[in-house]
């Protein structure tokens, strides 16, 4: 793909946008906001549960402080696409050195839910890992040293480790601009990280050239682990495209399938978008246009995948497909 002339993406026909969408926005969020997106969205003691980023300032004035403004919301659903937000947020962290915390990803592992969110501090961005029984308490596991985020875990052990993704920001190493890949790392406990390797590149996927990285925490299939990852194109022709006054880049949301007992090894993947910015809440009107970032993803017994995605960064967003349907883009050669 070129540096400066996008081509024009289109989403899978296999994968299809609620009605319903936007699931949530800020409109329906009882305490002051102006944007609601980028939510980690699980099922937990039988209910679905959202934590999603809030950012709070002027939608008239177009302003966002990100340096005291963002918080983390909670919501419930019985079915998943309608919601009841809490009265306040649920976790936010703020003081001498950390600015902020956002963009959460659930994953239940054993009977616990456990969160990883991203930390914006005054000596650059880290990962979180934290625990809750019930969305309240949340005991802070680790964090990483920066410069890391959009960590995601696997919901069980494989081969008696814990397992994320990640994605440093090797702005050195690549040249000094952006270049972002997809790594993974294993643990023992939850707190200390290593044995890490590559998983994808920016140049594996022929609509990034950007940067990739984790989107949704991986789902389980009898073919291997079905992932999503968020892919990001760079067009220095693009204009204004949201509230700041440039903005050049266009996320999509990809899949792979990992294999279920080494997921260093990718088994497939779909080598066009699974979603690209199409719909109007997720290409007009919004903080940053053009941009889909899956950070949940549900498989129902029906055999049916719920994604949920931040659009344009402004609103929370879902988009079913069925998991066979999923598995033969991954597998199906194209």
């Amino acid at each position: 793909m070129s540096n400066t002339q996008s081509s024009i993406l289109t989403s899978s026909k296999l994968i299809h946008r609620h009605p319903a969408n936007p699931i949530l926005d800020a409109a329906r969020v009882p305490y002051p906001t102006a944007l609601v997106f980028n939510a980690g969205v699980t099922k937990f003691n039988g209910k679905y549960v959202m934590i999603f980023r809030n950012d709070y300032g002027s939608i008239s004035e177009q302003t966002i402080e990100p340096a005291s403004t963002t918080d983390l919301g909670i919501a419930y659903s019985d079915d998943g696409i309608h919601w009841e937000v809490g009265p306040k947020p649920c976790f936010k962290l703020r003081d001498q050195e950390i600015i902020r915390a956002y963009d959460p990803r659930l994953t239940v592992i054993d009977g616990r839910c456990y969160m990883c969110f991203a930390v914006d501090t005054e000596h650059g961005i880290r990962g979180g890992i934290a625990v809750t029984d019930d969305f309240v308490n949340f005991e802070i596991l680790s964090l990483s040293t920066p410069d890391l985020r959009n960590m995601v875990l696997f919901p069980e052990k494989i081969n008696d480790k814990y397992v994320r993704l990640e994605r440093p920001f090797t702005v050195y190493s690549r040249g000094g601009v952006d270049r972002f890949d997809t790594w993974i790392s294993e643990s023992p406990d939850l707190k200390y990280w290593g044995n890490s390797d590559l998983l994808l590149a920016v140049e594996d996927v022929a609509f990034a050239n950007d940067k990739t990285g984790p989107a949704a925490p991986p789902i389980k299939t009898d073919k291997g682990w079905l992932t999503t990852f968020h892919s990001v194109d760079l067009d220095t022709t693009r204009g204004k495209n949201g509230w700041e006054p440039t903005w050049k880049k266009r996320y999509c949301a990809g899949i792979m399938l990992l294999d279920l007992n080494n997921p260093r090894k990718i088994l497939g993947m779909y080598k066009e978008p699974l979603l690209a910015p199409e719909a109007s809440y997720e290409v007009e009107g919004g903080f940053r246009n053009n941009v889909i970032f899956p950070g949940g993803m549900i498989l129902e017994d029906t055999g049916e995948v719920k994604i949920y995605y931040g659009a344009a960064d402004t609103v929370v967003c879902l988009a079913t497909a069925h998991v066979d349907d999923l598995l033969q883009l991954c597998l199906s050669p194209r």
